[in-house]
């Protein structure tokens, strides 16, 4: 079990975030970004490979294991995380990055490369859709809908008593039965569980579905249309690795259709595992990556 140094570092947007810095800084940055309901050890498979070439930057992002968590949905929208990106790198004193996100880590990639291109140089992602084809999906793609419905569910404030009285673990299990994939390691079942009993982890954590403006409808509900689906959207010009976990329940191969008509230099990885690639198919999404970022040099 890969262990990284980690350090406090509060940043100008209010909060201090627990942050694993591995190798030397001189080297090429890469700041990884982790999901729900996870910590910066979600990438350690793949932070343990590459440090040795470039310096490895993983926070465990607001409201999530050892950093800040502050009440209020407010402070968990996308802006505010977007926000904390640029100013751990401007805390490390890094200017132009590759990011790479899964889950919720990517949803913010996404957004943080479609906002900062000038900054973003290189856009991993692992199982996180794009904001664009995400919302479309769920809104005309019933089966997206009905994978998805577990996000409405993480959203009522009313759930909160129960999360308090049992715990993280058997909300998930009650909401979307969950279960241990066969992949995650006692140790690092055993940190997960640590970091979801820390205080406010748990509403911390759900607050980020809370905050998100995606417009999660019901099965067989008549939505209204988002105007920004049919109006021009931002193409993605820096190269892109997208990797995906073809078993993926809660998002759909779906989410990788369309990807190279918003994106002008795509490069797709279609991987036989489920939604927590990172760790269940690290030596795939490793490989990947290494062949990849040679071929796309920062300029």
């Amino acid at each position: 079990m890969p262990q990284f140094d980690q350090r406090q570092i509060a940043l100008s947007t209010g909060v201090t975030l627990n942050v694993a810095t591995v190798g030397p800084h001189d080297r090429p940055p890469i700041i990884f970004l982790h999901g729900f309901p996870e910590s910066h050890r979600t990438w350690r498979h793949q932070i343990a490979a590459l440090s040795d070439r470039y310096f490895c930057v993983a926070p465990d992002q607001r409201g999530f294991a050892k950093s800040d968590k502050p009440e209020g949905v407010e402070n968990y929208q996308p802006q505010k995380m977007i926000g904390d990106i640029f100013a751990l790198a401007d805390a490390l004193e890094i200017d132009g990055f590759t990011l790479a996100g899964h889950d919720w880590g990517g949803a913010i990639a996404w957004g943080t490369a479609l906002g900062h291109p000038d900054r973003v140089k290189r856009l991993i992602i692992a199982n996180a859709p794009h904001p664009l084809i995400f919302q479309k999906a769920l809104i005309e793609d019933r089966d997206q809908r009905l994978a998805s419905a577990y996000m409405r569910e993480f959203r009522k404030p009313e759930n909160d008593a129960f999360v308090a009285d049992r715990g993280l673990a058997a909300f998930l299990k009650k909401t979307m039965n969950w279960q241990r994939s066969p992949a995650l390691e006692d140790e690092e079942r055993d940190i997960m569980l640590e970091d979801w009993a820390r205080p406010g982890a748990a509403v911390a954590m759900l607050n980020w579905y809370r905050g998100s403006p995606m417009i999660v409808p019901e099965a067989d509900e008549a939505a209204e249309r988002p105007a920004f689906l049919d109006a021009p959207f931002p193409r993605l010009t820096m190269p892109v690795l997208v990797t995906w976990g073809m078993r993926d329940h809660a998002l759909l191969p779906g989410q990788i259709e369309g990807l190279d008509e918003i994106i002008d230099d795509l490069t797709l990885v279609k991987i036989d595992a489920a939604h927590f690639l990172p760790w269940e198919a690290p030596d795939a999404v490793t490989a990947a990556i290494e062949e990849w970022l040679p071929k796309r040099p920062i300029g």
